[in-house]
């Protein structure tokens, strides 16, 4: 729907009973971020807090919640903004079928920005100070307070102006650390567009001009998350998707012209220094979505010239942590979107699914063809070429375990139902030949399983063909904590899949905790045990093993797939966290013989897991109790 507003947008979900208010004031440390928790694992309704304690502003929380409210407040917009995207990746449809697309040019032209004067611009009512907006605390740990919803918007100090803008949604710290009272923090990660024009800026010996907008209609908010092709602006992404053109106001201040989008419900704007001391500061700790604590970096500092906020503002937030979590909903939206984009994309690829408990960027699913030598099975080819256009693709680019089959071996598979894909991929991969390295590249910003920031390896694991092999659904009776070395635990964790957990006193003195390629050694003499003999090939009569995950806790890792995943993908760096039963290395080429071990394990280098804090989780039981203001939402 065209909202003008926030207030627009709440007002429509109250009419409909998809929004509910709350008038007692609320703890923005701490308290209104696990409610938000409790109300997305709910599939509750969007919930406006009247009073934040410290801020004279309301909240809301939830507004993304579930999938079906995003489809609701896009209703009238999603099929066009779907057209739209399928025409941007494969402009010969319009031409195939004209009649199908005929309103696109229409809908381009009102989707462009708009420009507008101080009077049409009711974020510019009233100026605040960054300590009088929400100073909302998500986890014990974080930092400070942060925006947890922001549009941070750029352009390109070359040819400035919002053709040529970036619109992302990056973490903008407001309070804490080492910041000053006209201070925030702007933590944005390799392949991100304000980075480009934060170089352009210092290539030029200039200060990078940046406005962060909280609020607004919803699909500004959107518009931020969207990962759109090249060339497509987030600016007209977004007028298309409210079915309003976004309005833009150039203000001057300290000798400046800013951009502020008109309908925002709040706008810091500022600088950031293009090199030296004071470009930069220590941002975090901060619970990311990977479900651990991304830890303290140096990062951009923005230097503030100005707080704005209509006179009706309300602040939106959100809780970012362990999946899912409300950018769940996100992801699925953006998935209906752009799914039909993918094979078009990339040639021979059929379908692509980043795995969300996983952490999203962690682990990625696709299925591909090999079309050329349909007349001779055999090992991976066309896959591999597949692979390495995906690791070049968007933000495919960050992940770190790539699996990829041929759909041409089972045409039904679905490549997001995670336990289908790892079994068809298991009962087929040679570990010999399947598993292909990146070393010492680039990975995720947030993930700490690597060697450092950004710094880790990605594997590709590709597999085609008949099924090589029966996977073991139970333990066999030859397979024991007896029967192997220093085990406590064995779980099977899905078919074929195998959690294992270590007896305490089997660490490393130098590392702290025990090798996965000592434990492989360990396991050779007990290969049979798993189904797998000298070769890949095993005994075909022999239900087995090729999957072992060393794990903390293998009650835990196995006890669903979500937690499976989480645990298998999160906790580990491909180069130095896989190991295999017979391993060889042949031309540089690494396999093993054996089953392959996951090291899953936490590492004495890793982040913490997210964990709340029991005082304030009883608190919100007492708020959901019987009587209490919260009760029945969750």
């Amino acid at each position: 729907m065209g909202y003008a507003s926030l207030r627009h947008c709440v007002r429509d979900l109250e009419r409909h009973g998809q929004l509910v208010r709350v008038a007692q004031p609320v703890d923005p440390r701490l308290e209104i971020a696990e409610i938000q928790r409790r109300l997305y694992l709910a599939q509750g309704p969007a919930v406006y807090f009247e009073r934040v304690e410290g801020s004279p502003f309301p909240a809301l929380c939830n507004l993304y919640g579930t999938l079906d409210r995003c489809r609701f407040l896009f209703r009238d917009s999603l099929a066009l903004v779907e057209t739209a995207i399928q025409a941007k990746a494969d402009p010969t449809a319009v031409m195939r079928a004209p009649w199908q697309h005929w309103r696109l040019p229409f809908a381009g032209l009102r989707s462009l920005p708009r420009r507008v004067g101080a009077w049409r611009a009711p974020v510019l009512a009233r100026r605040t100070t960054l300590d009088q907006l929400p100073q909302i605390v998500s986890w014990p740990k974080d930092g400070g307070a942060f925006v947890t919803l922001p549009q941070v918007y750029s352009e390109d100090p070359e040819a400035p102006g919002p053709m040529r803008s970036n619109l992302g949604m990056y973490r903008v710290q407001l309070s804490g650390n080492d910041y000053g009272p006209d201070e925030v923090g702007i933590h944005y990660q390799i392949h991100r567009g304000i980075g480009v024009h934060h170089q352009a800026a210092a290539a030029r010996g200039e200060r990078l001009k940046v406005c962060v907008f909280v609020g607004g209609p919803p699909a500004h908010t959107f518009a931020a998350v969207m990962p759109l092709p090249e060339g497509l602006s987030e600016l007209i992404f977004a007028g298309m998707l409210a079915r309003r053109r976004v309005r833009v106001h150039r203000t001057s201040l300290a000798g400046a012209s800013f951009p502020v989008f008109a309908d925002a419900d709040f706008a810091i704007v500022g600088t950031i220094a293009p090199s030296g001391p004071e470009a930069t500061k220590p941002e975090g700790p901060f619970g990311d979505h990977l479900g651990y604590y991304s830890l303290r970096h140096d990062f951009p500092v923005m230097k503030v010239e100005a707080v704005f906020h209509r006179e009706d503002a309300i602040w939106p937030f959100t809780v970012v942590g362990r999946p899912p979590q409300e950018d769940t909903s996100f992801g699925k939206l953006i998935h209906e979107l752009t799914g039909p984009m993918v094979p078009v994309s990339i040639p021979g690829l059929e379908a692509m699914h980043a795995v969300d408990a996983a952490g999203v960027h962690p682990l990625l699913l696709a299925i591909g063809s090999e079309r050329y030598v349909p007349y001779k099975p055999g090992r991976p080819q066309e896959l591999l070429t597949i692979a390495n256009a995906i690791l070049g693709f968007n933000q495919a680019s960050l992940a770190k375990f790539l699996m990829i089959v041929d759909g041409g071996d089972a045409p039904g598979l679905d490549v997001e139902d995670e336990a289908a894909f790892l079994a068809h991929l298991l009962a087929r991969v040679d570990w010999r030949n399947d598993l292909h390295f990146h070393t010492r590249t680039t990975i995720d910003t947030l993930d700490y399983s690597g060697e450092g920031l950004n710094a880790g390896s990605k594997v590709v694991i590709a597999a085609r063909g008949p099924a090589r092999r029966e996977l073991a659904t139970e333990l066999p009776p030859a397979l024991s904590t007896a029967s192997l070395p220093r085990v406590r635990a064995l779980r099977v964790a899905l078919p074929g899949v195998l959690a294992v957990e270590l007896e305490a006193g089997f660490e490393d003195a130098a590392s702290g905790y025990a090798s996965a390629e000592a434990i492989a050694r360990a396991l050779e003499p007990h290969v049979a045990a798993f189904g797998m003999g000298a070769d890949a090939d095993g005994d075909p009569g022999r239900p087995a093993f090729p999957l072992l995950l060393l794990v903390d806790d293998a009650a835990f890792a196995s006890a669903t797939l979500h937690n499976l995943l989480w645990v298998s993908f999160t906790r580990a760096n491909p180069s130095h966290d896989l190991h295999g039963v017979g391993a060889f290395t042949e031309h540089k080429h690494w396999g093993c013989t054996g089953p392959l071990i996951l090291d899953a394990r936490i590492k004495p280098w890793h982040a913490p897991p997210l964990v709340e804090d029991p005082a304030v989780t009883a608190r919100v039981d007492d708020l959901a109790a019987p009587g209490g203001p919260l009760h029945g939402l969750f």
